[in-house]
């Protein structure tokens, strides 16, 4: 398989995810790399009418998740840990996530993400460890489907 459809596949599966009916993302594979990007709306939010923490958590570690699994072409991998910072707080309109591989070996990835809202200010980061897991992407749903 190529890298190409591998990606394209990644991004299939991530649409797939039941949770993605709620926050309606669009994602996009590159090699390391992954960008994603929802539009927050008010029933996100906390009580104080920012965004909840939680939407913080998504968009970074799915960014970084993202560009682990880009790089493994056979097995899901999964989020052994994450740090998240929450740098400003969010209200509605666009955020993005840009996830990377910052390093990796033969058992783990090591990726970061950085949040940013519709004016480009940075309003959250984050890190963490990626390992496979024992199932196979092409048993995840959506990883096979057709393209």
């Amino acid at each position: 398989m190529e890298q190409q459809e591998h990606y394209r596949r990644l991004e299939n599966m991530y649409q797939a995810a039941p949770i993605n009916e709620y926050y309606k993302p669009t994602m996009e594979v590159r090699d390391s790399e992954a960008t994603i990007s929802i539009i927050v709306r008010e029933d996100m939010f906390h009580a104080a009418g920012a965004a909840h923490g939680s939407v913080y958590f998504k968009l970074l570690d799915d960014a970084a998740f993202f560009a682990a699994n880009s790089l493994e072409l056979e097995c899901f991998t999964v989020t052994n840990s994450f740090t998240t910072y929450l740098t400003k707080p969010i209200g509605v309109g666009k955020l993005t996530a840009e996830g990377k591989v910052v390093s990796k070996n033969n058992s783990q990835w090591i990726a970061e993400a950085v949040l940013f809202n519709e004016k480009g200010q940075e309003v959250g980061r984050g890190n963490g460890i990626f390992v496979k897991a024992g199932m196979k992407l092409k048993d995840a749903a959506g990883y096979s489907d057709d393209l």
